[in-house]
């Protein structure tokens, strides 16, 4: 084989440059109608469920005898960010950040809207830092008054000039980087669907600023997330990577009720260590049954993507109750029960993360990290250690851009309605430390452990009441806080959820930090 010589070697290197260069873009996608969801007006609100959307095995139908589920999009960015701990320590992270339903999570809410909602294009123009600078109010307790946009950042109107119905896929790099960059959250942006419903979710590289000689590829892993497709898994053995300057659409189907997480799959044990962690919850359809809940139960195991028959299926996480109960819904339910025994009337998402402060200096300092050596000091409930997690309203913290951002916008203060039940959803991607939370004085209701019901094959319910539980990396709990007794947790009663583990109830060398959070009757 013959030699490139030494003049074409660099016009060579120059073209594939160009070529990788231009192969990046910015895209979103958000269709407003597809195959299984095929009218548009129905696709932007939850419909009601009467009955399966799937009962053969020949394919999907061509006229369906219910659609049920809705389209949902969100859009994040991967980039790196600052976050400020309990101790006043500025904590620097590789990172999610939110580019659509930015003022829903900066008020502690998913990001994922439906496609009217996501598709809007915002009339004004972004600034960096975008919504916690332009709210009027500045960081802290506000409800974003003067910032209301949940769309998609960067989209721009259709070719006739229509800001009602933008073109889909193109955008405006601009808006994207101005709000994009150092612009990481912990944990990363919440999302949440329903069942049946279809899940477009855009990931944008915007770059790691503060380490520029960094070529870091980023994806998005959705960690135990049942039926996914191996393309659209985020290892990229299997999968693909998306690189700086570029965007990816990840597409999910939301066959099964849970609280799962998600990360990037990219060498997991440092970008899970630096912050690239989150949380997404799936909602039940028993939720949308207007009708008595076992008869419903009855008619979702006809739907064969999620049917569940105990005599065949040792593996059935969700068969039918054995005590048949008339529960009537719709109402709030953490799984398909069909008894309605995991009702709930207020849910919290707790996301448990730890992280060494050394390896993240390291990992801003241009040095090689010590993944031996690796030691979690810092832990926190929401990207908040104590007391940080009872600050009410969302934390931001001022950047390398001098503009101040969301850091943490999840709050970490447990509130229960006096004479209610509330869903805690746990979910832990630490990467060196299993934790342990305590709850004083409100008995902990484990339902579900890594998004499966606590049922055996005869339809018994094996919940379990506990004061305290522990979690592995990789783990997830459903657990129901009930205060219906008002006599023994009346209104203005404090409790507490804490780690018994002594040396996490610090930050870093400070004593009276890391896990711990009150529980508020109110």
């Amino acid at each position: 084989m013959r030699k490139l010589s030494p003049v074409w070697l660099p016009i060579l290197l120059v073209y594939l440059a160009t070529a990788v260069a231009s192969a990046q873009s910015f895209r979103v996608q958000c269709p407003t109608s597809t195959l299984t969801h095929p009218t548009a007006a129905n696709n932007n609100a939850e419909p009601a469920y009467v009955g399966p959307t799937y009962t053969g095995t020949s394919g999907y139908p061509a006229a369906t005898a219910h659609v049920n589920g809705a389209i949902k999009c969100q859009q994040i960015s991967g980039g790196d960010g600052y976050a400020t701990m309990g101790d006043g320590t500025q904590t620097y992270m590789f990172s999610f950040g939110p580019l659509s339903g930015i003022t829903d999570i900066a008020n502690g809410l998913p990001g994922t809207e439906f496609p009217n909602v996501f598709n809007s294009v915002y009339g004004g123009t972004f600034v960096p830092g975008d919504p916690a600078t332009s709210d009027g109010a500045g960081p802290g307790p506000n409800s974003l008054s003067g910032f209301g946009y949940n769309g998609a950042v960067g989209l721009i109107p259709d070719t006739t000039g229509n800001t009602a119905a933008p073109s889909t896929g193109h955008v405006d790099p601009r808006p994207i980087e101005d709000v994009g960059v150092m612009n990481g959250n912990i944990p990363a942006p919440l999302m949440a669907l329903d069942e049946d419903d279809e899940f477009f979710l855009t990931l944008t590289n915007v770059g790691m600023i503060m380490r520029p000689d960094l070529f870091e590829q980023h994806t998005v892993h959705f960690h135990g997330y049942p039926n996914a497709s191996s393309f659209y898994d985020g290892v990229p053995d299997a999968s693909v990577a998306i690189n700086i300057g570029g965007s990816f659409t990840y597409y999910y189907l939301a066959p099964d009720a849970g609280t799962y997480f998600w990360h990037c799959h990219i060498t997991p044990p440092e970008h899970l260590q630096m912050g690239m962690v989150g949380q997404i919850y799936v909602r039940p359809r028993q939720n949308r049954y207007s009708g008595d809940l076992y008869t419903g139960l009855q008619q979702q195991q006809l739907d064969l993507r999620t049917k569940c028959d105990s005599t065949t299926d040792i593996l059935c996480s969700n068969p039918l109750p054995a005590i048949r109960t008339t529960a009537a819904g719709p109402g709030k339910y953490a799984y398909n029960d069909g008894d309605g025994s995991t009702a709930y009337d207020v849910e919290y998402p707790i996301q448990i993360h730890g992280f060494d402060p050394n390896f993240h200096f390291v990992g801003m300092t241009f040095n090689p990290e010590g993944f031996v050596d690796m030691k979690d000091k810092y832990f926190l409930l929401n990207g908040r250690s104590y007391p940080d997690t009872v600050t009410a309203g969302p934390l931001a913290t001022i950047s390398a851009d001098g503009a101040m951002h969301y850091s943490q916008p999840l709050s970490s203060i447990i509130s229960i309605p006096a004479g209610k039940k509330l869903l805690l959803r746990i979910s832990d991607l630490d990467v060196t430390e299993y934790q342990t939370l305590a709850s004083l004085g409100i008995p902990m209701r484990v339902i579900a452990i890594n998004a499966k019901l606590l049922r055996d094959q005869a339809g018994n319910n094996l919940y379990y009441t506990t004061n305290s539980i522990t979690l592995g990396g990789g783990e997830s709990l459903d657990v129901i806080l009930d205060a219906s007794n008002t006599t023994l947790y009346p209104s203005g009663s404090v409790f507490y959820l804490y780690t018994p583990n002594l040396d996490h109830l610090s930050n870093d060398a400070e004593n009276f930090g890391g896990l711990m959070t009150e529980v508020r009757i109110n």
